[in-house]
């Protein structure tokens, strides 16, 4: 096994994971080896510097760890390919969407060292968020790998793998929820008058500086929201309305909704 990571799934996730990795010299792209359908994303990788396998069992056979990063349904798929693993030696490594780690372990064959792992899509630019874990027989060193694996491009958190799907409501959809935001703010200053162009841009600027702003202030978000409302204002007239609207619960609300699909997705 003369790979550090070998990666079955070349999708952009494990691009963002990969880039991170390396460029934080978490990996030296020498000690990485790919395998994946698409020639497309073979081509990626094989750009970045990786070493691309014909073949997933080539991959499997040669690295130290393992990051499956399939769908769930090829994962399925691959049957006994998975059987190859070594239980002992091989760390696996998995950021499947809805594969629970007793999944992977009885495909396995009922034992092995699994970390699982919910991260976003803002790794992708190197602000991620992943919440990481522990099953099977991993041990502090496959967990501090993973840490330093997925911290590259954002932070990582280790939690218990019954708080995943709530993670996955979370952070895991939330990405969606800011576009979301974005979209409704853009639409909003369209309506108001602005052009599309300047109604897109603001709302942008505005999404990313609020966000760094509660990033590097500390301070709880309530507390910024009640800072920038002066009395009879306008935010004040317009955080009246969303609390009238129920906004908050509804957000709430859709949160557990993201939960239990998760929940249902792992059964």
């Amino acid at each position: 096994m003369s790979y550090e990571l070998g990666i079955l799934g070349a999708g952009n996730m494990a691009e963002a994971i990969a880039r991170g990795a390396i460029d934080a010299g978490v990996l030296n792209v020498d000690g990485l080896i790919v395998a994946d359908p698409s020639a497309e994303r073979k081509a990626v990788f094989e750009k970045m510097g990786a070493t691309v396998a014909p073949s997933n069992v080539d991959v499997i056979e040669r690295a130290k760890r393992l990051l499956v990063a399939v769908k769930p349904q090829v994962f399925a798929a691959l049957g006994e390919q998975v059987r190859l693993i070594d239980a002992d030696q091989q760390l696996v490594i998995s950021i499947m969407a809805g594969v629970s780690s007793d999944a992977i372990l009885q495909a396995l064959g009922g034992r092995g060292r699994v970390i699982r792992v919910m991260p976003n899509t803002p790794l992708q630019v190197g602000q991620g968020a992943s919440a990481i874990a522990m099953a099977g027989d991993a041990t502090d060193d496959d967990r501090a790998f993973a840490l330093e694996l997925f911290g590259a491009a954002g932070i990582a958190e280790v939690v218990e793998e019954a708080s995943i799907d709530a993670v996955t409501a979370l952070s895991g959809s939330g990405p969606a929820y800011v576009f979301y935001l974005a979209e409704a703010m853009t639409e909003a200053g369209e309506k108001l008058g602005l052009s599309p162009m300047l109604a897109n841009k603001l709302a942008r600027q505005t999404l990313l500086g609020a966000a760094t702003l509660l990033t590097r202030s500390g301070e709880a978000a309530g507390e910024l929201r009640r800072r920038v409302t002066s009395p009879g204002g306008t935010t004040q007239a317009a955080c009246e309305h969303l609390e009238a609207q129920s906004v908050k619960q509804h957000v709430i609300d859709a949160m557990a909704k993201a939960e239990a699909r998760s929940k249902e997705l792992g059964q």
